[in-house]
């Protein structure tokens, strides 16, 4: 029960959810084969690697903050209270190892370096953020933004490879999107998807922050709040918030044609993030901080699975 908890199963959901949603509304741009496809051995691993290095950096993370977490969230410390430091770090290691595995495989089967590449990037990059640059000014919050962002990317990139031993098509059904550029159209979205992450997940990372900012003095870390102070820590996250609403509507706005009912799901997300701006200049407590930090984890799910409501759209119309 306490391994589930430090590897935190919600978020790892949000994961999958993100990776399949995607990939089945891709699944109705092309006639994919049933071994390129959604249902595809290949695609199934992809996720479960993606999950299992983002588990091991899960681990990783509070096997660092042990001591700001006694101050930080007493109550959810697990590592050295319900499981041992030793067991806690072999454990990451050997999952980290069977997704790398995993990339091998994958890279060879697909024919690309670039599974190996991005799994053993985030491999790595997961360890010195949780070492030392998640303490850092603001570097880690743009690392860790961007290692979130590349969850879409790898779906993209994947269905983008399958289309292209596919061949050239006119059988792609990029409904309800009026877009021209077809053979361009999976990899856009992947891309538009991923700044999207990013740039709410950045903002996310600076609340965080803020919430934590009493373990972080004591561990002597220099991130944004600390360096800056609430007050200006409140404004650039605030206009990071701003940002990701107008982005998400001004690149959908270059669309033409587009049905209204669409960016439901994007103005369900924006709905959240009005919330975010509405409670963060008031935000003096660390609970408070918490409950932004929800919001905006609920606005990213919101965008990041829309393409679920595409697909069904493309369905039922």
């Amino acid at each position: 029960m306490h391994f589930i908890q430090l590897i935190r199963p919600i978020n790892l959901l949000i994961v999958g959810l993100t990776m399949y949603g995607l990939g089945w509304y891709f699944e109705g741009v092309s006639a994919f084969p049933i071994d390129k496809g959604v249902y595809s051995i290949d695609f199934a691993l992809l996720v479960i690697s993606t999950m299992m290095i983002a588990a091991a950096g899960n681990i990783i993370n509070d096997y660092f903050d042990v001591k700001a977490d006694r101050i930080n969230k007493p109550e959810r410390l697990i590592i050295g209270k319900h499981i041992k430091r030793r067991v806690a770090i072999v454990t990451h290691w050997v999952i980290n190892f069977f997704a790398f595995c995993i990339a091998l495989y994958l890279s060879w089967r697909q024919n690309s370096f670039w599974y190996l590449f991005i799994h053993l990037a985030s491999i790595n990059l997961l360890w010195y953020y949780s070492m030392y640059f998640k303490r850092r000014f603001l570097i880690g919050n743009v690392l860790i933004a961007t290692l979130t962002a590349i969850v879409p990317i790898l779906v993209g990139f994947f269905f983008h490879s399958a289309q292209k031993e596919l061949g050239p098509t006119t059988e792609m059904n990029i409904a309800p999107f009026p877009f021209d550029y077809k053979d361009s159209f999976i990899l856009l979205l992947s891309f538009c998807l991923a700044g999207f992450a990013f740039v709410l997940n950045l903002a996310r990372e600076i609340v965080k922050d803020m919430e934590d900012v009493q373990g972080d003095k004591k561990l002597h870390a220099k991130t944004l709040p600390i360096v800056l102070g609430y007050k200006q820590s409140k404004i650039i996250s605030g206009i990071i918030l701003c940002m990701a609403i107008i982005g998400a509507f001004v690149t959908f706005s270059f669309i033409q044609a587009i049905d209204l009912k669409v960016l439901f799901p994007i103005a369900i997300s924006a709905l959240f993030v009005i919330v975010c701006l509405i409670l963060l200049p008031k935000a003096d407590s660390q609970s408070k901080y918490k409950m932004i930090n929800g919001f905006i984890k609920l606005a990213m799910t919101a965008g990041l699975i829309s393409p679920v409501y595409w697909k069904l759209i493309l369905i039922y119309g």
